[in-house]
C-alpha cells in the first residue's frame, strides 16, 4: 500500500474572470473530498475584497469578506482547508490598471516603495481575518521585468535575484505579523542564473547565494505541467532539494487551454509527477486548474484527470479499477464518456507539441483559436487537417447523446456538442473561401456565401448562447462581457465576410484584397498547435496597443 501523501489539494484560478459562485464551490468542494482532495488554494490575484482599497478587484466580481469567510466555514464543516493563493509582485495588470499602486513595469509591483508593502499588509490583514489557515501562497512567480522599469528609474540598477530576494524578506516580515507560514512559487529562484529558464535537463548545482536568498520559513513550490517522463521531474526535485527539503509540487489539470478541458494530458505528464514525488519524498502535492485568457473551461470539465490523479496519489493506477470507480461516482456517465470533453481538440490523436527550446511538452487547442479565427486574415488555416468537419460533425452526436444521459454533468457536454457544431461549418470555411477565390470559382463562393457563411453564424450564435448558460451555472456574471465580446465579435463578422463575397461576385467589388495574401508558415501545416492567446489570432492586425 503507497504510503499517503500529507495534504492532496487542488488551487482553483479565480482571476481571469470566471469567478466561481459560492453556491458552485459548495457544489465543488464536496465533490473534491469525495475524491480524496483535502486542500483547495484559492487563486486570486486581484479577486478578493481588501480593506480600504476599494480599486482592488473592482467590477471584477471579487469574493466580499462575508462571501470568504462563508466559503471557509463550509470547507471546515467538510474537514477540508482553504489557502489564499495571492499574488504580490507580478501578475497584478487586473488591479494596476487603475492608478492607486506604483509600477514597476508591466504587471509588476514596484519593489522597495512603501506604498507596495502597504498594499500587502492590507492583503494579509483582510485574508487573516477571513480564513482560519495559517499558511498563504504569495505567488511572486513570472516576473521577467523585475527591475527593468521604473524601480531602475527611481532606485538603479540592481540584479533581479537582488531584487526578489530583499521583497521576499519583506513579505515574509509582513507575514510573520500573522503567523502566516509563506509558500512561493520556486521558479524566481532559477531562472536568475538559468538564462531565464526554469526546467533543466541535467541536475545543476544551485549556487549558494540562490540557497541563502530563500528564507528557511519560505516553502518553494515546484510548478511542473507539462513534462511526460518520471526523470524530468526527477531532475527537477534534486535541483529544489538543494534549495529546502519542504518543498511542494504544483501539477497541472489542464483547464486553460480553451473551452474543452485536456484530461488525456494532465493524467499523462501528472502520472509520472506523482511517482516522482513519492520517490523523491515530496509530501505535499497539488492540482493547478488555471484559467489563462479568459477562462472559459468548466471546472467540472475536468473531473476525470482529478479522479485519476487522486487514485495515483493513493497508490492505485490500475485503470480498470479507476474506470469503474469513476462510474460509480459520477452515478451513469463512464470514465470513456467523460473524456469525450478532450475530443474537440484531439484531430491527430492526443496532439502533443514540443517546445525544445525550453524543454517541455502541451497538447494542442484548435476547438478554440480555429472558432475565432479570421475568414480572410485566416492564417491559422496553415494548421487546418483537412475533412475535420466530419469529425465535428460526428462528435456532435456523440456528445448530444450523453448530455442526455445526466442532470447533473449534462450541459458540459451540450457545450462541446454546441461547439463541434459550430465548428462542423467553421473550421475549414476560411480555407475553402481562399481556395475558391484563388480558383476563381463564384459559384462555390456564391454557395458558400449564400449557406455556409449563414450556417456558420447561426450556429456559433447558439454555441454563445450555450456557453452563456454553462457560465452562470458556475461562475459569478463578471468577467463573461469578454466572452460576448469575442463571440459577438465573430458573428459579426462572419456577416461582414458574407457580404463582401456576395459583392465580389455580383461584381460590386474587384477583388477581396486579404484573399489575395499568401498563407505563410505558422505553426505546422496540416497539424493543430497550441495557440491560447486569443489577441494574437482574432486578427493580423493590432488588437490593442
Amino acid at each position: 500500500m503507497a504510503k499517503k501523501f500529507q495534504s492532496l489539494g487542488v488551487m482553483i484560478d479565480m482571476s481571469r474572470n470566471a469567478v466561481m459562485s459560492i453556491p458552485t464551490l459548495k457544489r465543488y468542494l464536496p465533490i473534491l473530498k469525495r475524491m480524496g482532495y483535502t486542500t483547495v488554494f484559492l487563486y486570486t490575484e486581484d479577486t478578493y475584497e481588501v480593506d480600504n482599497e476599494p480599486y482592488f478587484g473592482y467590477m471584477r466580481g471579487r469574493y466580499s469578506k462575508a462571501e470568504m469567510k462563508e466559503l471557509d466555514s463550509f470547507a471546515t464543516s467538510i474537514g477540508m482547508e482553504v489557502i489564499p493563493c495571492i499574488q504580490t509582485l507580478a501578475h497584478l495588470n487586473g488591479t494596476l490598471r487603475w492608478g492607486q499602486i506604483p509600477v514597476d513595469c508591466g504587471d509588476i509591483l514596484l519593489a522597495d516603495d512603501p506604498r507596495t508593502y502597504e498594499l500587502i499588509e492590507r492583503m494579509f490583514t483582510t485574508l487573516s481575518e477571513c480564513f482560519a489557515t495559517r499558511k498563504i501562497h504569495v505567488g511572486m512567480d513570472e516576473a521577467h521585468m523585475l527591475g527593468r522599469g521604473r524601480h531602475l528609474d527611481k532606485f538603479g540598477y540592481e540584479h533581479s535575484s537582488t531584487i526578489i530576494a530583499r521583497h521576499l524578506e519583506r513579505v515574509c516580515e509582513i507575514a510573520k505579523k500573522f503567523n502566516y507560514e509563506v509558500m512561493l512559487w520556486s521558479d524566481m529562484f532559477f531562472r536568475s542564473w538559468m538564462d531565464d529558464k526554469y526546467y533543466a535537463k541535467e541536475v545543476l548545482k544551485v549556487p549558494q547565494t540562490v540557497i541563502d536568498s530563500v528564507p528557511e520559513s519560505v516553502i518553494p513550490v515546484y510548478w511542473d505541467y507539462y513534462h511526460l517522463n518520471e526523470s524530468e521531474y526527477d531532475i527537477m526535485f534534486e535541483m529544489h532539494n538543494q534549495l529546502s527539503k519542504k518543498t511542494w509540487f504544483g501539477g497541472g489539470a489542464w483547464t486553460w487551454s480553451g473551452f474543452m478541458p485536456h484530461n488525456e494530458f494532465s493524467m499523462l505528464a501528472m502520472g509520472p509527477a506523482i511517482r516522482s514525488c513519492r520517490k523523491n519524498k515530496c509530501k505535499n502535492i497539488f492540482m493547478t486548474m488555471w484559467g489563462d485568457d479568459g477562462s472559459e473551461c468548466s471546472k467540472f470539465a475536468i473531473l476525470p484527470a482529478l479522479f485519476y490523479i487522486s487514485e495515483c496519489a493513493k497508490g492505485n493506477e490500475d485503470m480498470e479499477s479507476i474506470k469503474a470507480k469513476f462510474l460509480r461516482f459520477t452515478g451513469g456517465i463512464t470514465f470513456d464518456e467523460f473524456m469525450m470533453l478532450d475530443a474537440p481538440n484531439n484531430l491527430c490523436g492526443t496532439g502533443i507539441v514540443e517546445n525544445k527550446e525550453h524543454n517541455y511538452s502541451h497538447p494542442v487547442n484548435p476547438s478554440k483559436y480555429m472558432i475565432y479565427s479570421d475568414y480572410f486574415n485566416s492564417f491559422m488555416d496553415y494548421t487546418v487537417v483537412p475533412s475535420a468537419s466530419e469529425t465535428y460533425k460526428n462528435l456532435a452526436v456523440e456528445l448530444n447523446r450523453i448530455a442526455k444521459k445526466s442532470r447533473k454533468f449534462g450541459y458540459l457536454f451540450n457545450t462541446a456538442a454546441k461547439l463541434c457544431e459550430a465548428l462542423e461549418v467553421k473550421y475549414e470555411l476560411g480555407a475553402k473561401t481562399r481556395a475558391a477565390y484563388a480558383a476563381h470559382d463564384l459559384d462555390t463562393l456564391r454557395t458558400l456565401a449564400e449557406k455556409d457563411y449563414v450556417l456558420a453564424e447561426k450556429r456559433i450564435n447558439t454555441f454563445a448562447l450555450t456557453f452563456e448558460k454553462q457560465w452562470f451555472i458556475e461562475n459569478k456574471p463578471c468577467g463573461f462581457d469578454v466572452q460576448d465580446q469575442r463571440l459577438g465579435g465573430i458573428i459579426r463578422r462572419t456577416s461582414a465576410c458574407r457580404r463582401r463575397i456576395l459583392d465580389y461576385v455580383n461584381g460590386k467589388i474587384d477583388s477581396i484584397p486579404e484573399l489575395e495574401e499568401e498563407i505563410l508558415p505558422y505553426g505546422t501545416k496540416n497539424v493543430p498547435g497550441n495557440f491560447n492567446q486569443s489577441s494574437r489570432y482574432l486578427s493580423t492586425n493590432v488588437v490593442s496597443h
